[in-house]
């Protein structure tokens, strides 16, 4: 088996997860596990979520909520966006609780569920700003009045999601929530009650306690990275991912010599090249070496040069004693030292979240 995997530390998910409720007591956690996890397991960290205090789960695809009803998980799942009318059907069967904000989307709900014999609970999700997908904030209460007329669907929340609240000072934020408190009071003045009201991902969770209300959603916070280094240490988070490898080959080249694909890099002096058997296809992006990304080889930082190809990148160790076998970090600590997702999105100009999303599942994940 290639000597490359991720280590996935769920002892760090619950960690979090209970820093981040006691951090938004007495609002509830939904912990946010689309996309597999963020590329850390979805049912894994779900489990140890759920484990450490948080009483839902949030997934953008009826497909990942299926996954995790698959394995045995029981506790409220939100889809976050609209399905497709063929999608309600499974929605209903597997115990979702589906996002609407159409007409189309409303009434394949009540249609679905009216097939299934159920009373199907629906959230309504609100545009305040996002500028995605949700309603209108002048069709919330239109659209709340058609889903209390069926009567196979409750409307039980109503939600938005916010923009740019990973700048902690910006206005904006204020504002989508003063739109969001304008359409809570709307509903409130039109006789509906509502069980959640919630508009808080990770950003406004740590940042913007007024935004908190019964329910927060906390994604990246989950996984031990900050939403922004603006909010970098607000909240004590130990970061879940490490990806390592091994040094596979390595040989002394003289000054001149022409590294990877385009022969883009060239040795300035004689130096070792170490070999590592991961590359753009596990999600390292083909760049990294013109971007500065560095990894950890004996507690000490090297650069990748030269172009990352589909299953190894290469690596100038210079004269240092470094042997094929030796421990690569990619992602994580050895040691003292450490690559954060924040350092790689930085020199790659991206976000944490895109990292560690990046790295694909043929890097094998171990849970610890």
């Amino acid at each position: 088996m290639r000597p490359t995997w991720a280590d996935i530390d769920l002892g760090a998910v619950s960690h979090n997860v209970e820093a981040l409720a006691r951090h938004v007591a007495p609002a509830e956690m939904c912990a946010v596990v689309k996309a597999d996890g963020y590329g850390h397991g979805a049912v894994p960290t779900a489990r140890a979520a759920l484990e450490a205090g948080a009483t839902w789960l949030a997934v953008a695809l009826v497909e990942e909520g299926r996954r995790l009803r698959e394995a045995g998980i029981r506790a409220p799942i939100l889809v976050l966006s609209e399905p497709r009318p063929l999608e309600m059907v499974e929605v209903v069967a597997y115990g979702l609780t589906p996002t609407v904000y159409s007409g189309e989307g409303l009434a394949s709900a009540a249609a679905a569920a009216k097939q299934g014999g159920q009373d199907l609970a629906v959230q309504m999700k609100v545009d305040t700003g996002m500028g995605r997908v949700g309603a209108r904030p002048k069709d919330a209460v239109p659209m709340a009045d058609a889903i209390a007329d069926k009567d196979s669907i409750h409307l039980e929340g109503v939600w938005t999601h916010c923009a740019i609240a990973d700048v902690p000072h910006d206005p904006y934020t204020d504002g989508q929530l003063d739109i969001y408190d304008g359409v809570l009071s709307d509903l409130d003045a039109a006789g509906h009650q509502l069980r959640w009201r919630h508009a808080a991902n990770s950003a406004v969770a740590m940042a913007h306690p007024r935004g908190r209300y019964d329910m927060v959603r906390c994604g990246i916070a989950i996984y031990g990275i900050s939403p922004s280094l603006a909010l970098d240490g607000q909240i004590d988070l130990q970061p879940v991912m490490r990806v390592r490898s091994q040094v596979s080959f390595l040989k002394k080249v003289p000054a001149g010599t022409r590294i990877s694909y385009g022969l883009e890099w060239e040795s300035p002096a004689e130096t070792q090249i170490a070999t590592v058997p991961i590359g753009y296809a596990d999600g390292i992006r083909r760049r990294s070496g013109r971007a500065g990304v560095e990894v950890l080889i004996n507690q000490k930082r090297y650069p990748i040069v030269g172009t990352v190809t589909m299953d190894q990148l290469m690596v100038d160790v210079g004269s240092d004693a470094v042997s094929p076998g030796d421990e690569v970090v990619l992602l994580g600590k050895q040691g003292d030292a450490e690559i954060s997702a924040a350092e790689c999105a930085q020199r790659l100009d991206t976000i944490a979240y895109e990292v560690v999303c990046d790295i694909e599942s043929r890097v094998s994940r171990r849970y610890l």
